[in-house]
């Protein structure tokens, strides 16, 4: 038996650990909520350059003391002289605005200003992304249950849907307590960590069901540590590689890219750990036996 580290000894600690984290996690989604971009919340994104490097970010957000434009958010993006700005105003609903906010700018910060992309959101649309990045997410979930209930008995089923949303609450908690812009690509980071975190799962749960077949005299949490052990050398692997390529387009990848890297960095880190501590040990908690899985394959 391979058992060369005591995951199991942690068990309890990193379970009360993870409870910790998702009741904050939970708190902070419902009295803070999420920083929603333009495809959630609707209004205006440009992406401007300015030919004068001297400008700092704090001069372009002083040209934008506008109160018709609402909530403004302003940030450095790819290169010097470019900035990213979003604000609430739809520049939809006047043809003449996005020329004359142009000529403001210009005229405000005393240089030349190129509108290098301008995208608008109404509220309609945004409401609509809004209900079918949830509904992605939900039915993901849901194909996952249905697959792992078929795959195996019940008990590793409700184990791998607890780890699941262990992890996507998790992830979403973070993004409120830093205040990461949410928009479709984080969606998309967040159904991209439901499939890797079921992966994960699946491979452990199943040396897990071969080790109780297997041996009879060992207790579940046991069992999980042997199991995991058995894996631990893919696991790493499978995560180092994949953190490695995240890490890149973090880090070159550019503003764009930056929220949904980081969304997929902290779901590898948390799918992986929930793997081990979560999934597992729920295990022990549901009495999963030898005897379990043998009356299971009866019926």
């Amino acid at each position: 038996m391979n058992n060369k580290v005591n995951f199991s000894r942690l068990f309890k600690t990193a379970n009360i650990i993870s409870i910790l984290a998702v009741i904050i996690s939970i708190s902070f989604l419902f009295f803070k909520g999420l920083n929603y971009g333009v495809d959630f919340k609707g209004g205006t994104l440009l992406e401007i350059r300015i030919s004068d490097y001297n400008i700092k970010i704090k001069d372009v957000r002083n040209s934008l003391d506008i109160p018709e434009l609402g909530d403004v958010s302003v940030k450095e993006f790819g290169k010097e002289g470019d900035f990213l700005i979003k604000f609430e105003k739809n520049s939809n609903e006047d043809e003449k605005f996005i020329p004359e906010l142009k000529t403001r700018i210009s005229n405000k910060i005393g240089s030349e200003v190129n509108f290098r992309r301008v995208e608008t959101v109404g509220p309609k649309v945004s409401s609509e992304l809004l209900k079918k990045g949830v509904t992605a997410i939900s039915l993901s979930l849901v194909a996952m249950l249905f697959y792992i209930w078929i795959r195996f008995e019940w008990q590793f089923s409700l184990g791998s849907i607890i780890a699941l949303f262990h992890d996507v609450i998790i992830t979403l908690g973070l993004f409120s307590i830093l205040s990461f812009e949410v928009n479709l690509s984080i969606v998309a980071a967040v159904l991209t960590i439901v499939g890797y975190s079921m992966n994960d799962t699946v491979v452990i749960y199943d040396r897990i069901r071969e080790n109780l077949l297997k041996y009879s005299k060992i207790n579940t949490n046991e069992i999980a540590n042997i199991s995991v052990n058995e894996t631990l050398s893919r696991t790493i692997i499978t995560s180092l590689t994949t953190l490695l390529a995240l890490g890149s387009i973090f880090i070159l990848g550019g503003e764009i890219l930056r929220g949904f890297s980081f969304a997929m960095i902290l779901g590898v880190l948390i799918g992986t750990y929930s793997s081990i501590f979560v999934a597992s040990p729920v295990l022990n908690y549901f009495k999963v036996t030898q005897k379990t899985l043998l009356k299971e394959e009866k019926l």
